[in-house]
Parts: C-alpha cells; structure tokens; sequence
C-alpha cells in the first residue's frame, strides 16, 4: 500500500506543479488581440504596465506578450520585466539570426505576421524553436509566440 500511496502523491505533485500546456498558434492570436484591444481602450501606457506585471493576464503557461517600439526598443515584456527600456535591435538567436531587427522590418511593411527564430522558453529553460504572432499598432509591434 505505502509504495501506491508514494506513487499517487508523486502523480499529483507532477499534475500541479510539473506539467504545463504549450500554447498553440490559435492562442497566440487570441491573446495578441485581446492585448491590442486592452491597449486600444485603456493606452499605451497602461497596456505595457499591464503587459509586464507579473500575474499579468497577458500571460498563460509558456505563452506570454512583448512590444517593441519600430527602433528595437522593449516597451513591454511579459517574461521579463528587466527587458523593458533596451533597445535589442542588434540581438541575434542561437543560430544568429537579427530577430528583433527582422520583426520590426516586418512590422514596418505589414499589419501582421508570423516569425520564426529560437528562444528560451520560460517554462523549459532550453533554447527552443518559437514562432511569434506580431500585429503593429501605430509605432509599435505587439508579439505573442508558440514554442514548437
């Protein structure tokens, strides 16, 4: 009986602190335009605040939002509040790739899009594939990404 007992407590321990969902895609959207309808309706301001707390609502599991200013710099961040002020323009990917540069060139010519690049996910702690949903809003871009 006590290794059942063990083996039932491990289970639920996993259940509630060692498992997470992955967002999908469909999430992704979902949340970038609540976002852009929280910012539209309250400001900018109060939107990037609101972004960046921590027991943000613009936050589920691995999925989280981030908006970048058309010159690189971070005006929210819903992983990492220290970000916030940088100008990451020039910050590449494992692989190299200029992320940050492409996605503000890419908000610079389209209302919205998906981008692909690696980064480490908040929840895993591993670099990992994502792909970020982006949709522009005046001078800024508002991203919300997937792990793969």
């Amino acid at each position: 009986m006590k290794p059942l007992l063990t083996g039932a407590v491990a289970a639920a321990l996993f259940a509630t602190t060692g498992a997470y969902a992955n967002a999908t895609k469909d999430d992704a959207v979902a949340m970038v335009k609540q976002g852009m309808a929280f910012m539209k309706s309250s400001g900018k301001d109060k939107g990037h605040a609101e972004i960046t707390r921590k027991d943000s609502p613009f936050k589920k599991d691995d999925l989280y939002l981030v908006v970048y200013g058309l010159d690189g710099t971070v005006r929210a961040h819903g992983a990492n509040e220290k970000m916030v002020g940088k100008n990451l323009i020039d910050l590449r990917d494992i692989d190299g790739k200029p992320f940050v540069k492409e996605r503000v060139e890419l908000a610079q010519s389209k209302s919205n899009f998906w981008q692909d690049y690696k980064f480490t996910n908040p929840v895993s702690k591993k670099i990992e594939p994502k792909t970020m949903y982006c949709e522009r809003l005046d001078d800024a871009v508002l991203c919300g990404g997937v792990y793969k």
